[in-house]
């Protein structure tokens, strides 16, 4: 007997991701617009201004990137339970493509990055091409609409997220200076609390959003990156396999406007505000230039397709329903879309201001090119097919 799945709220998320994808597209070409004028230093002094009270006393540049975030991660986090338990992700081998088409997409790049600037004083930046910035990638695929399957939109969500969680390894692991245990552990006995509330059937969410709050700030002082709480708090809210709204359901079905028309324009607006200067150019064709950009455009697209393969082939996986090798492989040209993860780790991996420029620049180029190409590539596959 075939699951009853409430499909309401999915429906729903990525129909309003449509125009909030346009609107984030707005808020790009703003942000770049205000950092290329005599505004760039008043918004930059904006973006730095504090807001809070003792240990919670942070930028609003960070308040969007560690807080907004974080909620943003918790969606898409809700979107992956729910199919796991219930919808496309729910069978070994259709959750087992995202992760291993991640992985594919992480090492491919990283390798390619290290091959151009083997011995160069840039070296330590092979961490910048494994990124995939989900929040730009979806609003990407949200565009596409009815063009692409909904299967691919899940497959890409958890590939982010996957993709995602281990870039916040590589950066806690090999670029972050020191991890606190202590905040981790206590964060670790939130997330136990969590998981004990939702084995016993608790099912009011102000007993999760409430712990939630205190999850993120435990795991923000650690020293890894605060967004990861999102999708741990995302995990433990209860759903259940019935057309029945469940607790889950309902969080997802309230924060899909909030997030697709508030949080990512907000995130767009604050993280685009790259200065053009003439050295970036040159830059481009450098070792570090092109270790980046072919290393999240080619890199991204040869991992995942040819891991998506690979793992088909030897049967540890399938194809999501109703896509094929050439959904696969224009997935994998977005799954290019470094951007902010990708930003955030070259400021982690050189303290040479031309180096970051350069890196920045590179990586808005790579993530257009990966943008645009695949949206076309994607879109063209659907006329095709009529």
């Amino acid at each position: 007997m075939p699951k009853l799945i409430n499909l309401a709220v999915f429906q729903r998320f990525f129909r309003s991701g449509q125009v909030g994808g346009f609107l984030l597209l707005i808020c790009v070409a703003i942000s770049l617009l205000i950092a290329n004028t005599a505004s760039k230093e008043s918004f930059e002094a904006f973006l730095e201004t504090k807001l809070g009270f003792g240990h919670v006393n942070y930028s609003i540049l960070a308040w969007i990137n560690d807080a907004l975030m974080a909620i943003f991660f918790l969606l898409v986090g809700l979107e992956i339970k729910r199919e796991l338990v219930e919808g496309e992700l729910s069978s070994l081998k259709n959750a087992a493509l995202p992760v291993i088409a991640a992985l594919g997409g992480m090492l491919v790049p990283a390798a390619i990055y290290a091959i151009f600037n083997k011995g160069a004083e840039t070296a330590s930046g092979w961490g910048i091409p494994m990124a995939t910035d989900i929040a730009f990638a979806l609003a990407i695929i949200a565009m596409l609409g009815k063009n692409v399957p909904a299967s691919l939109k899940i497959f890409l969500a958890a590939l982010a997220i996957v993709d995602d969680l281990g870039a916040i390894l590589v950066i806690a692991i090999f670029y972050t200076n020191q991890i606190h245990f202590e905040y981790l552990a206590m964060a670790g006995g939130i997330l136990v609390l969590l998981s004990l509330m939702n084995y016993f059937g608790v099912k009011s969410l102000i007993f999760y959003l409430i712990p939630g709050i205190f999850l993120w700030y435990f795991i923000h002082h650690s020293g890894i990156h605060a967004t990861i709480a999102g999708v741990l708090l995302a995990f433990t809210i209860p759903t259940n396999e019935t057309d029945v709204l469940s607790p889950l359901e309902k969080l997802e079905h309230a924060l899909s406007v909030p997030v697709n028309y508030l949080i990512m324009p907000i995130f767009a607006l604050a993280n685009t505000n790259i200065t053009f200067e003439k050295e970036m150019i040159k830059g481009l064709v450098s070792p570090l230039g092109l270790g980046i950009i072919v290393g999240l455009f080619a890199g991204k697209t040869i991992g995942v397709t040819l891991f998506s393969w690979l793992a088909v082939k030897l049967k540890f996986a399938d194809l999501p329903t109703g896509a094929g090798w050439k959904h696969v492989l224009g997935l994998g040209m977005l799954a290019g879309i470094g951007f902010t993860m990708s930003i955030f780790i070259a400021l982690l991996s050189f303290s040479d201001a031309l180096h970051v420029s350069e890196a920045k620049f590179a990586i808005l180029t790579a993530s257009v090119l990966s943008g645009v190409v695949g949206f076309v590539f994607l879109k063209s596959l659907k006329k095709s097919e009529d």
